[in-house]
Formats: structure tokens, sequence, C-alpha cells
């Protein structure tokens, strides 16, 4: 049996300038490495004094497979596997270490068989309900809590005005900054209550760009005051409200610094963050592997030195830590090393305090789920008369899965005897009335989000040759492909969760009313 709550206890001993510029190192460690790997991995964190570690899927996963051609394995054991490498690698270490990960929807993104939450963009269309924000936030904390994990790597305060984002989308709460900076405060309240650390992400602001920084550096051309008025609305409200750290992302800010991205940049890290801002807390980098940045630098250890220079205290998926730490020693001062070292030492005090709480509250994930659910789904409806046509009606059912399970046709056919069918036999059929529910094969808009052609052609012409209500269980951007019309009828329901698939057909029969706004502004639909 793996204990998560053991008790660990910070070393009062000074540390010497090698262990204290370890404690700045935060490599990335995976859910199904090789025993060899772990072990290389467990000599890395003794000999460097690593401070922390930032648990990923595997290496196939999204985190370093960025153009997507090896496999990910998926691993029904990955929950078990999580407990046993944090005790492994927390007995690795003198000192204690924070375990970090990104648990912005929850665990279950990295791990399998752990709770899912729905996605910031699905909270962003709660009206008024705060309250449900702040117990997810406090649920996926309790569930980091559970694994052995302190610091989630959350939330994305990042204001998705650009409809081709390819890399924040649905991880944002929307477009709306206020909103924005709302639900972010909620979420964060919620994860507090847990005694999960958060941190705020992708500083200076990732929202308006359609190049994903996994690949290429993206731009974000405008001036201090254009993105004090947006980007930076959320970052600088919570900052001044407290927050434990803000993660910095991968941009270019021409107007702020032209020579260097947001990572290396010490214009943006030491004057714009830490003076303008005036956030006295720990900063870390996005991910170091990152194509943005990490083919810039050709030297082992420049990037991880540029980064420190700037104003970085955690090195975050640094992926040359042995020559990171010994350019920094040569290069830094001490006096700036003791600097980053002591905000995240604060850091670890506040976890690792002898009075530090280790309860951890149970969630009912299945009832919350359904609530959210309840008070988010979201009409656009050009037509409402015909939409309530088609409800009463003799329509088609039909269903476009992309290999999912959909219960919410499978429910609508015991209900009124009207089997679920495909798109061809839909488009055959002289039925002008159909129930279209769509479940995009990806949540992300690469590829027209994994739709074949072929389908988003058959979906495209059922939509316009036919009167259609659709029930869209997926990303809302998704509208934006499929040629609807002015007068189309779309119920968003935004995740495929059985909670909201039910919720979904409780609002087919009537039973429940749309209660949801839509959190974004979509390109070619409007109501």
């Amino acid at each position: 049996m793996i204990d998560t709550h053991r008790t660990y206890t910070l070393t009062s001993e000074p540390l010497s300038l090698q262990q204290k510029v370890g404690q700045l190192f935060m490599p990335a460690v995976f859910i199904n490495d090789t025993e060899e790997e772990v072990l290389k991995m467990e000599k890395m964190i003794k000999d460097h004094h690593i401070g922390s570690i930032c648990f990923f899927h595997s290496r196939a996963s999204a985190a370093t497979n960025f153009e997507g051609k090896k496999k990910v394995v998926h691993n029904e054991k990955s929950y078990h596997r999580l407990l046993e490498l944090i005790d492994r690698y927390q007995k690795a270490a003198q000192i204690p270490l924070i375990i970090a990960i990104d648990a912005e929807w929850g665990l279950a993104m990295r791990i399998e068989n752990t709770p899912q939450f729905p996605y910031a963009i699905t909270l962003g269309a709660l009206n008024n309900n705060n309250e449900l924000v702040y117990k997810v936030g406090e649920a996926i904390g309790n569930d980091c809590k559970q694994a052995g994990v302190q610091w989630n790597l959350a939330p994305v305060v990042d204001i998705n005005n650009n409809p081709e984002n390819p890399v924040i989308g649905y991880r944002s709460f929307g477009d709306d900054r206020n909103s924005v900076l709302s639900k972010a405060e909620a979420f964060l309240k919620g994860m507090a209550k847990s005694g999960t650390l958060n941190s705020i992400k992708h500083f200076p602001g990732h929202g308006d760009t359609a190049t994903d920084s996994h690949l290429g550096l993206p731009i974000i051309d405008k001036s201090l005051e254009e993105l004090l008025e947006s980007e930076l609305y959320p970052f600088k409200k919570l900052i001044e409200k407290g927050v434990d750290s803000v993660m910095v992302g991968h941009l270019l800010l021409p107007q702020i610094d032209a020579d260097h991205p947001s990572t290396t940049s010490s214009k943006i890290i030491s004057e714009l963050l830490r003076k303008e801002l005036g956030f006295n807390g720990v900063v870390i980098s996005d991910a170091l592997n990152m194509h943005a940045v990490s083919k810039k630098f050709a030297e082992k250890g420049a990037l991880e030195a540029a980064a420190f220079s700037a104003g970085m205290d955690v090195l975050c998926f640094t992926e040359n830590v042995a020559e990171g730490i010994a350019k920094i020693i040569n290069d830094a001062s001490e006096k700036q090393i003791q600097q980053s070292f002591e905000r995240v030492w604060a850091l670890k005090q506040k976890v690792f305090a002898p009075n530090a709480s280790t309860k951890v509250s149970n969630s009912n994930n299945a009832k919350l789920n359904k609530e959210i659910a309840q008070n988010t789904i979201t009409e656009l409806y050009g037509n409402p008369l015909s939409a309530e046509e088609i409800r009463s009606s003799n329509f088609l059912n039909v269903s476009v899965n992309s290999g999912k399970k959909n219960q919410f046709a499978e429910q609508v056919a015991t209900h009124s005897g009207i089997q679920a069918m495909d798109l061809d036999t839909a488009l055959q059929s002289g039925h002008k009335n159909i129930l279209l529910s769509i479940f995009p094969p990806a949540v992300k808009p690469k590829d027209h989000f994994g739709f074949d052609e072929k389908t988003l052609s058959a979906i495209q012409k059922l939509i316009k040759e036919k009167n259609t209500l659709i029930y869209l269980f997926g990303n809302p951007y998704v509208l934006d492909i499929l040629k609807l019309a002015p007068n189309s009828n779309v119920t968003l329901i935004y995740q495929d969760f059985p909670e909201f698939q039910e919720a979904a057909f409780e609002h087919f029969l009537g039973k429940t009313k749309a209660k949801g706004k839509l959190p974004i502004q979509l390109k070619t639909f409007r109501v």
C-alpha cells in the first residue's frame, strides 16, 4: 500500500549553491516510462537536488510528440503508477519534491481512469453561477492532494479572442475579460480550499494567436496599453488578489521586446510582470522542450540560463539539467540565485509545513458534472419555431458519434421509438425534419476537429437540405466548420460525459430550460 499522505520535512540545514540552483529545476516525468528511465530520473533527482517534477502521460503524448507521429498507449493502471512513481521519486530526493501536473480539467488531463471535469470553455458558459466553478476547483484540488500532487499548473486565464487558436481554445473560459477573471478567481478559491498550489497561465496572454507554441513562436503585436486592456487584465487583477505562481508562455511581443520571446525576456518577466504588475511570487516557465524556444538554443543549458537570467524561478520541462545548473552557477549572481531560491522555498514551506492540512475531502463528481450540465446548455436558435416543430414531428434521429457512445440518441430512440441512423441513410430519406446529434472526433481544431472530409461534407449537406435541430456534444468552435445558415438551430452541450447527455435528453423533452451563455464569438455564425 502506497501512503500518499506521508509527512515530509524540509531541512533546516543551510543549502549549498548547487542545491539551491537544483531546487529551481522541474524536469518532466512520465507515467509510462520504462524502469531504465525511472532509474535515470531517480539518479538525477538525487545527484542534482531537483526541486520539483511535473508528470505527463507518456513520451508519445502531446507534451513531447508535437507532430503526433507516435501512438499513445492506453494504460488502465496509470493512476496506481502515478502513486508508485511519486513514492519512488520522493524517496530519491534528499529535499522533498513539489509534485506538479497539468490538471486543468482534473487528473484525467494526464491520467486515465481518474475524474474528469468540464473544460474551461464549458464552465465559461455558466451564467452567473461561479459557485459551480469554485466546486470544480476544489474537487480537482482534492483529487490532486489525494494522489500526492501539490501543484496544479492551472487555471488558464488566457482570453481566447482568436477562433483560429490551435492550442488554447477550449482551455479558456472565453473571450470576455470579466468572465475569464471571475471564473478564474472562483476556480482559484476552490483550489485554495483544498490546499493545492496554483499557477495562472500563459503570461502575458496566449489567446489572440493562430500559432501553436509547441511548433512555432506565436506573435502578439500589441502595445502595452492594448495588452493591459485585454490579455493582461486577468493576470493583473488576480496578481493583486494573490496567486502562488505565474506561468510564462512562449510568445513574441515585438512592441515590448522585439528581440526575445517572453520566456527569455527580462523586459517581460523582470520589468512587466515583476515591476509593472508587482508580482513577487514564483515565476515558472511553460515547457522548455516546446519548439517555440527550444530550437533557438543549440547549446545545452543555454535556454535554461537565458530564462533564469530574464527572471524565471522554475524551469519546467527542462531537458538539460546538468548543463543548465552548471551554466546558471557560472553566469548568474548569487543574489539572483538566492532570490529565486527563497521564492521556491516559500512554496515548499507552504505545502510541507508541519501544520499543513493532510485532510482530503471527497466530492460527488458525477453529481457536480450533472449540475454543471444542467446550467450550461446553450440554445443558438435562428428559428425557434422550426426547432419546436422537429421535437413534435416524426423526425429522423441521426447520430454522428465518431465511435463514442451516443447515449442521447439511444434515449431518444427508447422514448420515441425512432431508431438512430447514420448520415447517408438520412440524406437518402424524404424526411425533412432531422434531430442531429454530433460528437466531434477531437476537441482541438486540427484537421477539422478530426472529421474526415466525407463525414464533414455529409453533415454540411444535411444542414443545407433539411430542417435540422443540432445537439453538439463538444467544442462550440466546431460550428464554424459546419456551414450553418442564419436560421440554423443548435443546442450546445459542450461535453460528451454521460451526465451531459442525460441533461441534453431532458432538455430535448422540454423538462429543463437552456440556462447557458455562449462564452465566445464564433467566426461564421451569429444569433
